[in-house]
């Protein structure tokens, strides 16, 4: 099945932090991806801005290694990566300084789309945002695209946005989270409210509980000294699982329109209620020796031996409006578990009464959405088990996998990064946070953090390579459920 390509316009791209991490791991092969799609017309320009001195040349030799290292699984053809690296150029630039920017302001020139993507930390946002402005960079057709983490609480979150604010128009700014870019989480909607099957029983009347996991088997890297002032809960919970748990709880929006379905959102956000102590688990991995892949300690790998910061938590939430009532989300994340796996179970109820009775058994009809590694959605139902010796109830999936059912072409869906830099240069927001989303999870975070904080809470440890601490699991076992979507 061909995906079909909607062109754009020539437009300017400048990445501030062009030479970083970010930079070169997604945006630069993602960009690339959408040039051998035919997306990046002729006449773009993509500029890099940094602090380091590079030229042109160099700066473009520095991304083609990007392209050749991080671009699977596009294969590299030499012809298109000479062609798109002709698209490049590069500005030495300080972010806080004059430095560079006369540079900047002189390539770029027309009425065309301008998108100043801040590959950079959010301490560098509001002088960004001021001297593009200043500069004369800024025209009716700008877009800034800033990444998370999007404050550390509620008042640096509303800091960062009074800053933006006081350069651009909530419509121009392009908060990301590349969660949101991926094909799954997209089906959501799909998956809802295109189908009558589904919106009927999508309520408490129906639904028994949904289950929300992000699971990963990497520790905490080079990020230890970012991680450890943030901790599971600020850098995941906060953000890409909040925005799940909005796309699988909300209202249908009057339209598919960006401020219509982010309406939506927002109350789903302002009607979870508080989390009771009880209801929390956090934990932090263990170093892991012997004949397995060694791996550090979480205290070793940020270089503090009595850090309290979370590399685990998982809690239990619940949404105070008429259709989710009495229903419970589970929602958990981890590094350091025995799998990667991103993947909501939306958990039916029981049939009120079995014909069968007890002996046949009984099968509850899970939904299951994976986002990670396998894209897809299964539908557990329930069946007879084939033989003979009378009626025995047994559960079988009817799974799509979208890389079987869609990718007959050959060719590799596109990424978040892909799909999330096109919106940005289509001007379609649906897929980006808006700032009072953004305050209104951080509203609903902060009390969470200083509520443990003020318990004098320590996380609880937990083996490497395992599901996480055996309290996540008591967490369920309480409410006679157990965890789904992580499996080795």
């Amino acid at each position: 099945m061909v995906s079909r390509i909607i062109p754009v316009e020539p437009f300017d791209l400048v990445i501030f932090g062009g030479t970083g991490d970010l930079t070169r791991r997604k945006i630069l092969p993602a960009l690339f991806r959408r040039f051998c799609a035919g997306q990046v017309p002729v006449g773009t320009r993509i500029i890099g801005a940094a602090r380091s001195d590079h030229d042109t040349a160099g700066y473009r030799a520095l991304v083609a290694g990007a392209i050749r290292e991080f671009s699977d699984p596009q294969p590299c053809d030499d012809d298109q990566l000479e062609k798109f690296l002709n698209c490049l150029d590069y500005v030495a630039l300080d972010a806080k300084g004059d430095r560079g920017w006369a540079d900047l302001a002189a390539k770029i020139s027309g009425d065309r789309v301008r998108a100043f993507y801040f590959s950079v930390g959010p301490g560098l946002f509001g002088a960004l945002a001021q001297r593009i402005q200043s500069n004369g960079l800024a025209n009716a057709a700008t877009r800034i695209v800033v990444e998370k983490p999007f404050g550390h609480d509620l008042e640096s979150a509303r800091a960062l946005n009074q800053a933006l604010a006081a350069h651009f128009d909530e419509g121009q700014i392009y908060r990301i989270d590349h969660y949101l870019g991926k094909e799954t989480v997209q089906n959501l909607m799909a998956v809802r409210f295109g189908n009558m099957l589904f919106e009927p029983l999508w309520n408490s009347q129906y639904v028994d509980h949904i289950q929300i996991t992000v699971a990963e088997t990497v520790g905490v890297g080079g990020r230890g000294g970012y991680y450890d002032r943030a901790g599971a809960m600020r850098d995941m919970m906060q953000n890409h699982l909040m925005q799940l748990l909005c796309l699988i709880a909300m209202e249908p929006p009057a339209k598919f329109d960006p401020d219509c379905v982010r309406d939506e959102k927002l109350k789903v956000i302002r009607a979870l209620d508080p989390v009771e102590p009880h209801h929390i688990v956090r934990g932090q991995y263990l170093a892991r020796g012997g004949a397995e892949i060694e791996h550090p300690s979480y205290r070793e790998a940020v270089g503090d031996p009595r850090s309290s910061t979370e590399s685990y938590i998982a809690l239990k939430a619940h949404i105070s409006n008429w259709r989710w009532a009495g229903t419970p989300f589970y929602l958990r994340t981890g590094k350091r578990l025995v799998a990667r796996s991103s993947v909501i179970n939306v958990i039916f109820k029981d049939a009120p009464h079995s014909i069968f009775g007890p002996e046949a058994g009984q099968h509850a009809n899970i939904l299951s959405i994976r986002l990670q590694p396998n894209e897809g959605i299964t539908l557990s139902v329930t069946i007879k088990e084939p033989g003979q010796g009378g009626m025995r109830l047994m559960e079988v999936p009817l799974d799509m996998s979208f890389a079987e059912a869609l990718g007959s072409d050959g060719q590799a869906a596109p990424d978040a990064y892909e799909r999330l830099i096109m919106d940005v240069i289509r001007g379609n927001q649906t897929l980006f946070m808006r700032g009072d989303e953004v305050e209104a999870a951080w509203a609903w975070t902060d009390p969470v953090i200083a509520g443990w904080q003020a318990r004098g809470e320590v996380p609880k440890p937990y083996d490497s390579g395992s599901t996480g601490p055996g309290d996540a699991d008591q967490l369920m076992a309480r409410d006679k459920r157990e965890w789904r979507g992580i499996k080795p």
